[in-house]
């Protein structure tokens, strides 16, 4: 796609207001108690769904409340917690390592930075983008499918733009006070209004009409 076809800045900003006001009380669908647990459960999010996590971490929260507790499990133990989701065996080989970090160098906390949290294992921009997000409340967007997907189909940036490419784009459009409520606006709607097999190819045709 060429630069001249994609929206211009009023009319990307427009797009995802527009989006936004469809979805007031857009938040985070994950199930969490704790920074530690967020961290976990972004973690086993990526590629598979909220909901799944969310059927694991009510009895992994219980058995691993600690990074200590995580820390000190074998991988057989945490496989058996989340083997209902995808890329489980990986997946627990990340949280026991990440948790093994978290103990021995910060003192089992979450690290309240990007770069840092970028470092622990299976932790990319996206997943330290949740963290700080939801856990610290700084200003973040993590670029997810939903939101990747609906970037391109509004052609807010083009259709091979990279993850980070995509979340520069949009902290360019957007104020900092917007970025976590937009992004969590832009999943729902691509969840639920705009799914990925949506049979409408024109995308402004599940937007609510203008005002």
């Amino acid at each position: 796609m060429s630069k001249e076809e994609l929206l211009n800045d009023e009319e990307a900003r427009h797009v995802l207001q527009r989006i936004d006001e469809m979805y007031p009380d857009a938040k985070s669908e994950l199930h969490w108690d704790n920074n530690f647990h967020l961290l976990c459960a972004v973690l086993m999010s990526a590629q598979t769904t909220d909901k799944m996590v969310n059927r694991v971490m009510p009895k992994f929260m219980e058995d691993f409340p600690t990074p200590e507790s995580l820390a000190n499990a074998s991988i057989a133990e945490i496989e058996d917690h989340i083997k209902q989701i995808g890329l489980y065996r990986s997946k627990a080989k990340h949280l026991s390592a990440t948790a093994k970090i978290l103990v021995e160098k910060y003192n089992s906390k979450i690290p309240e930075d990007k770069k840092t949290l970028m470092t622990l294992p299976g932790v990319g921009e996206k997943t330290a983008n949740v963290v700080l997000a939801e856990g610290f409340g700084v200003p973040a967007i993590a670029v997810d499918t939903h939101v990747s997907r609906i970037s391109k189909k509004f052609k807010i940036v083009n259709q091979n733009a990279t993850p980070h490419e995509i979340e520069k784009r949009l902290e360019e459009l957007l104020p900092k006070d917007e970025w976590i409520h937009t992004h969590h606006a832009m999943i729902m709607f691509g969840r639920y209004t705009m799914p990925a097999r949506a049979k409408n190819p024109d995308p402004y045709s599940y937007l609510p009409p203008e005002k």
